[in-house]
């Protein structure tokens, strides 16, 4: 089996696209996640000539790009949650649009985190918050039903939002949504701290019950897998085991020594953990 390995473009920036993708296939990853903040600084002016660029340099370095994500950090003051109905339906016009690029980019998933444009304002409860947010995500579903992408709702640690924090909370609205197209997904760092079992086994319960589309890697202390105490061979063997066929992200947000140095780290890490399993 093959683990199919991403890196997050935002950990080689400011290099180019295009010299991204030669390092990241240098180092042994075979796909991108994109965050479309870093192709525009207004997201919602990327179009299918944008993808076709893209895709292109990703491809001419044997590389797909496997997904988006960091969806909202472009432009500032965006909100799934805010009672501005004006500002939701802004916000819900930017992730469709970024639907139909992720598809014609190739991409399989698109990781819905952003945990500012989903946290509550001044005023507002949390429950009001989520609410808005599944409404929002009800609304996108179709949109990437009919893209043929996967749209997954990311729980973040409870230090980034208060909204939805565990794999059984992102469940849970996925299941009262009931579309195919809307899943969740785990990311090992926040997991470690915001899930009461152990990582692997909270992965292994939601990759079974069909809730789990993909999988970014990288240690509690939000280094690159490898550079703390966060042992990445429980989650790889999950995935081995239940014939794992997404994707596999390294998301680190410090990046030791740099950027470069963290992707080379943590790629050479997580193939000599997969290859030991093997």
């Amino acid at each position: 089996m093959t683990l199919k390995l991403s890196l997050c473009n935002e950990v080689l920036q400011p290099l180019p696209f295009e010299r991204q993708c030669a390092l990241a296939a240098s180092q042994g990853y075979t796909g991108l996640e994109v965050a479309p903040f870093t192709l525009a600084d207004d997201p919602g002016t990327l179009d299918d000539a944008a993808a076709r660029r893209i895709r292109t340099a990703a491809h001419s370095q044997g590389l797909a790009i496997s997904s988006l994500h960091w969806l909202l950090v472009k432009p500032a003051g965006l909100s799934l949650v805010s009672p501005d109905a004006a500002l939701r339906a802004r916000t819900l016009g930017l992730l469709q649009r970024l639907i139909g690029f992720a598809a014609d980019c190739g991409a399989q998933v698109l990781v819905h985190g952003s945990p500012a444009q989903r946290s509550p304002g001044a005023g507002q409860s949390v429950a009001d918050a989520q609410a808005r947010l599944e409404d929002s995500l009800a609304t996108l579903a179709p949109h990437a039903a009919a893209a043929g992408v996967v749209y997954c709702l990311e729980p973040l640690s409870p230090v980034e939002t208060p909204v939805v924090n565990t794999v059984a909370q992102a469940a849970a609205i996925v299941d009262r949504i009931g579309s195919p197209a809307l899943r969740t997904m785990l990311d090992v760092s926040a997991a470690s701290q915001a899930e009461i079992e152990p990582v692997h086994e909270v992965l292994a319960q939601f990759l079974a019950s069909g809730h789990i589309a993909h999988v970014q890697l990288n240690d509690r202390n939000r280094r690159g897998p490898g550079q703390g105490d966060t042992d990445q061979a429980p989650v790889l063997r999950v995935l081995r085991d239940a014939g794992y066929t997404g994707w596999a992200a390294v998301e680190p947000f410090e990046y030791v020594p740099d950027g470069p140095g963290c992707a080379a780290f943590s790629a050479a890490h997580v193939r000599g953990v997969w290859e030991t399993l093997q």
